[in-house]
């Protein structure tokens, strides 16, 4: 390995830890906020500017607050659970390319973790694992109500994860590639005609996958909401229903963790959304026409506004999840699973079905 492949290993390591470690706090603090304001109330404006530290004050009760196994629970399983929970969400997000590729002295510097051939179905593969954690908190915690938190969510699990999977068939017929750095890169590229129809200049569109499968994206987008245990589809959790769900028995450092799992899965499905459906890394790179750069400052340029339009997009995906969670109702259990069975999976093979046509027609 090149000194110049080892730094950008380093370098997106470190970039994909910070992201998913940093993104349960201050996701807390945008959550507390952002319900405050939809809600026409202030919200954390105590603790430092605007209560930007009340989640570092958190963190500091989380880590010093005792850590107590009730006597009842299953032990081992009991304090494995959240690291069952929270690992497949690290691992996840070691195949996102969150930047444009970097040359240096005829070396590529990528900036991913790892450039998998198979990016695509390692996520979906390594993401359906976190569910594990799920049942064996609920479990080990031998309370009826955790118990039942972790069967809703293996059954939502089983109900979303087929139709979210066949979300992304039609993106993969689109670019015919399942890696995700070359589905960032075809994404580069603008749709100039339909079929043999050209279409006018200013009508060329980015072929983003937005553009080219907008039905596969709202089904994604809502199977993200069903994975991840957000609002409308938190019947894991459902306070009002089961208390805590599959946490309830938890606190201290356990239930920070499973908190990271779920702001981190919040972010996989993010950055998922941002690298198939919206460009990934593209999007600001007319920037530069206007830099007074050259040479390798022009590309180190574009490379750190590649950086700035992916996370851009992850974060108003995130907002999106909050602003959702407070206005949105939950749904009841059974039209959370007819909405699974009924409505998605249908939907998402028909669009299969669909991509199918417009690729042998030449459409796409």
């Amino acid at each position: 390995m090149s000194n110049i492949e080892l730094l950008s290993k380093l370098i997106s390591v470190a970039f994909m830890l910070a992201v998913i470690i940093q993104a349960a706090p201050l996701m807390a603090w945008v959550e507390r906020r952002g319900s405050a304001m939809i809600q026409n109330r202030k919200g954390p404006n105590r603790i430092g500017p605007f209560g930007l530290f009340q989640s570092i004050a958190d963190g500091i009760k989380f880590a010093f607050k005792e850590d107590r196994t009730p006597g009842h629970v299953n032990k081992f399983y009991y304090t494995l659970a959240p690291l069952v929970s929270m690992i497949p969400t690290l691992l996840g997000a070691a195949v996102i390319p969150f930047a444009k590729p970097l040359e240096i002295g005829g070396e590529i510097m990528k900036f991913q973790i790892a450039d998998l051939n198979v990016g695509l179905l390692y996520v979906y593969s390594i993401a359906s694992l976190g569910i594990y954690g799920i049942i064996m908190g609920g479990w080990a915690s031998n309370n009826k109500y955790a118990l039942l938190g972790s069967i809703r969510s293996s059954s939502q699990m089983i109900s979303y994860e087929l139709s979210l999977g066949m979300s992304v068939v039609g993106i993969i017929m689109t670019f015919a590639s399942v890696n995700l750095n070359e589905i960032v890169a075809a994404q580069g590229q603008l749709v100039t005609h339909i079929g043999a129809l050209q279409m006018p200049e200013w009508l060329h569109i980015p072929k983003w996958g937005i553009f080219v499968q907008p039905i596969g994206f709202l089904i994604f987008l809502a199977c993200g909401f069903a994975e991840t245990n957000r609002l409308p589809f938190d019947l894991p959790e459902g306070e009002s229903e089961i208390v805590a769900g599959y946490h309830l028995e938890y606190g201290s450092l356990k239930f920070a963790m499973f908190q990271i799992a779920e702001y981190g899965n919040m972010t996989i499905v993010s950055a998922m959304a941002s690298t198939m459906y919206f460009g990934g890394w593209h999007g600001l790179e007319w920037v530069t026409k206007f830099l007074p750069f050259q040479g390798m400052e022009l590309a180190v340029a574009s490379t750190v506004l590649s950086i700035a339009a992916f996370m851009l997009k992850v974060s108003l995906f995130m907002w999106f999840f909050v602003w959702v969670r407070w206005t949105l109702p939950r749904f009841r259990y059974d039209q959370v699973m007819d909405l699974g069975w009924k409505v998605m999976l249908p939907l998402s093979l028909l669009n299969v079905f669909g991509t199918g046509v417009a690729i042998y027609l030449g459409w796409i």
